[in-house]
C-alpha cells in the first residue's frame, strides 16, 4: 500500500510533537484552524479505545485563496490536515497531506500552488526532531 501524505517518525514524544507542530507550521505561514482529538471523539461517540491521535487542520490563507480562485470546489480538500499519533511501537508519527496527491491530482492548474504548499509542509515536518 502506498503512503498517504508525507510521514515522519520523530524522536519527540507525542506531547512534544503536538506542542511544537503549530509553531513550525506558523513559521511557514500556516495557522491551525481546527484540532480533532480522535481518541477522545471515538471514546465519546462509540465507546472504543484508540491510540493517542490528533488531526490539526492547517491553513495558509494566501495559498488557500489562490487555490480557491483557481477552482472554487477545491474547498473540499481544505484545510491541509496534519496528523500526530502514537505508533504501535510507541514512537511518535507526524504526517501531513501531500497536496500533490490531492489538489494537483484533481486539477493540473493547481500544480504550482500545491507544490509550494507541499514544500512548506515538508519544511515544517523536517524541523521536528
Amino acid at each position: 500500500m502506498a503512503d498517504i501524505g508525507m510521514k515522519r517518525v520523530v524522536k519527540a514524544s507525542y506531547d512534544e510533537a503536538l506542542a511544537r507542530i503549530p509553531e513550525l507550521l506558523k513559521e511557514e505561514g500556516f495557522g491551525v484552524l481546527t484540532r480533532i482529538d480522535v481518541r477522545q471523539t471515538l471514546k465519546e461517540k462509540i465507546g472504543v479505545d484508540f491510540r493517542r491521535y490528533q488531526i490539526l487542520g492547517a491553513c495558509n490563507p494566501r495559498f488557500a485563496h489562490q487555490a480557491l480562485t483557481t477552482e472554487v470546489g477545491i474547498g473540499v480538500l481544505l484545510p491541509c490536515n496534519v496528523a500526530v499519533w502514537e505508533g504501535d511501537d510507541g514512537r511518535t508519527v507526524v504526517a501531513a497531506v501531500d497536496p500533490m496527491q490531492t489538489m494537483a491530482a484533481q486539477d493540473p492548474r493547481l500544480r504550482e500552488v500545491a507544490g509550494q504548499v507541499r514544500e512548506r509542509l515538508e519544511r515544517a515536518l523536517s524541523k521536528l526532531a
